[in-house]
């Protein structure tokens, strides 16, 4: 991209919806290099190399928050690249978690379909009988909060 293009066009160039790219703009990921006298976002080629480096990132595992702080210390040459490698450390562990947490979860599953015939009365089903008694007599609450505090990611980081 060598002259600046309108966000629309980067948008389809880079497969996002424009509103993607305001919001990147609204939280600091990207930034346009001008206006137009209409008031129009011009981007230059920096916010597409931007736009390609969020998404391999994204692809990765890491929440734009953790982009946003990988572009922040790409940004200047001085800064360490211990950082990079503590974070990417972080989000190792948090992968690993994440992988023991569907390990124990097709362990369950695969435990649950060994019990079940597979025919008959869903009456009968384990598998059901399983699901409606797992988690025996402790309240929701109680079961839901010990869950989210074991693990390191939820849905709200992302």
């Amino acid at each position: 991209m060598e002259t600046p293009v309108t966000i629309g066009r980067l948008a389809r160039e880079a497969g996002l919806a424009a509103e993607t790219l305001r919001y990147y703009e609204r939280i600091g990921l990207i930034q346009p290099v001008q206006r137009t006298q209409s008031n129009y976002r011009l981007y230059d080629g920096e916010a597409e190399s931007r736009l390609r480096f969020i998404r391999r990132a994204q692809n990765l595992g890491f929440a734009l928050a953790e982009v946003k702080e990988l572009l922040d210390i790409s940004s200047s040459a001085e800064n360490d690249m211990g950082e990079v490698k503590a974070l990417t450390e972080q989000k190792i562990a948090e992968i690993d978690l994440k992988i023991a947490d569907l390990q124990r979860m097709r362990t369950a599953l695969a435990q649950r379909v060994e019990c079940c015939p597979g025919h008959g009365s869903v009456a009968n089903c384990p598998i059901l009988a399983s699901l409606a008694d797992a988690e025996g007599a402790m309240p929701v609450r109680e079961r839901w909060g010990r869950r989210d505090s074991q693990s390191s990611y939820n849905v709200a980081q992302r």
